[in-house]
């Protein structure tokens, strides 16, 4: 029998939305009234929601950063606004797009309804709700400001979203750049110079060096081009496959933090989420060692990772943050001398929080002024290139004319 999704009113005036199996949507209706339902919106559940709830049971699905931001934005407000828990998970559940998601937040719902904490719930979902976000949500019910641990989170959320996308933007268009290049130039050797070959073959015309290297690479890409995709793709596997171990992985990540530019910006990048983390995670009320544990968790890089579970293990035997973390060598002694205020002021998470937002403005101006340095460059190497190989075939050609005039 089908089901059907419906929203309407008590006779008391109440708004209730719910599922009711019936065979016609006329039955499913008729069977509200008798309810003393009036409703108001009615259509068939889509087989897609039925099986989100599904996979929500096993998990949780990975959500994009920036759904979950708008979810725990509008969460908070609804919070702040006083709609009872449940009320605000059954609405925005039902408004959520995002169909995974959306059967989360249901079971979600459905597990506060049976008496279940929130932080509880959200635990059954890993994939979705990560150990950051419950540790938040516990802190905020266990000392009654869920709606402004749901704030906090929120702005976290969005400007971990943001860094994200600045980092993409740093990497993605130099990469776009060189594969746009490269097609261009492996478009040209395959199929414009063997027709320069031919013709110059044809001729009998002694070749300047140039033009017999472009034409070399030209039928070494033609005979062997599919040796060479292969070969690329062997080792884009490998390498995928050896980050995917953990010393491959300390390894990679180590080599992007040393490399010229963009290992600096990255290096930023991360100075910036361990401290708009820990801090977001201290102003909350969760404990510094869970906090750091947390923190080494969602750091993005096995090196700073190992940086932060040595700073913890330090702390739990009595020392102080900022020590540990300056024998590292991994952070700027900037940032180790400002923690060190922090706790010497006893506001760490507002001097962490200081950083973040300082080292957030320096992956700003360093990405802005990385965009515009490659431009020109790429540019001017593209065009380097691609001049080279026409220069290269119109040698020949000159060479003729000047010797038939």
């Amino acid at each position: 029998m089908p089901t059907f999704a419906y929203s309407g009113r008590t006779r008391g005036g109440q708004n209730v939305t719910g599922e009711r199996v019936a065979d016609t949507m006329d039955a499913a209706v008729a069977a509200l009234r008798r309810e003393q339902i009036m409703v108001t919106r009615i259509n068939a559940a889509k087989a897609a929601k039925a099986a989100a709830a599904k996979k929500a049971a096993k998990g949780g699905v990975k959500v994009p950063s920036k759904n979950l931001a708008i979810f725990v934005r509008q969460f908070s407000v609804m919070i702040d606004a006083g709609l009872p828990l449940v009320q605000c998970l059954d609405i925005l559940g039902k408004q959520e797009p995002h169909k995974g998601f959306s059967g989360v937040i249901l079971k979600t719902r459905e597990d506060v309804e049976a008496g279940a904490a929130l932080a509880d719930a959200m635990k059954k979902h890993p994939k979705t709700f990560d150990a950051l976000f419950t540790n938040m949500i516990a802190a905020g019910e266990a000392g009654g400001i869920l709606d402004t641990i749901l704030k906090r989170l929120a702005v976290y959320i969005e400007k971990s979203v943001k860094l994200k996308g600045e980092v993409k933007s740093a990497m993605i268009y130099p990469i776009a750049v060189i594969v746009i290049a490269a097609i261009v130039v492996g478009a040209i050797l395959w199929k414009v110079i063997p027709t320069f070959a031919q013709l110059f073959a044809g001729l009998g015309a002694q070749l300047p060096l140039a033009t017999r290297v472009v034409i070399s690479l030209s039928d070494m890409l033609v005979s062997y081009g599919w040796i060479l995709i292969i070969v690329m793709g062997v080792a884009g596997w490998a390498i995928k496959t050896y980050y995917a171990t953990e010393n491959g992985r300390r390894v990679l990540d180590a080599i992007m933090l040393k490399l010229p530019i963009l290992g600096n910006i990255l290096r930023k990048v991360a100075v910036a989420r361990f401290c708009r983390t820990l801090s977001t995670l201290m102003a909350s009320g969760v404990p510094i060692l869970d906090g750091l544990d947390i923190t080494a968790r969602t750091a993005g890089n096995a090196i700073i990772e190992d940086a932060i579970q040595v700073t913890r293990s330090a702390i739990e035997r009595g020392e102080t943050i900022s020590a540990p973390l300056r024998e590292t060598g991994v952070f700027p002694s900037m940032v180790v001398q400002m923690i060190n205020v922090g706790e010497t002021t006893g506001a760490l998470d507002t001097m962490l929080s200081k950083i973040a937002d300082f080292y957030e403005e320096e992956v700003d101006t360093a990405v802005a002024g990385l965009l515009t340095l490659m431009e020109p460059v790429m540019i001017a190497v593209l065009g380097v290139v691609v001049g080279g190989i026409v220069i290269a075939m119109y040698l020949p050609i000159f060479d003729l004319i000047s010797k038939l005039t």
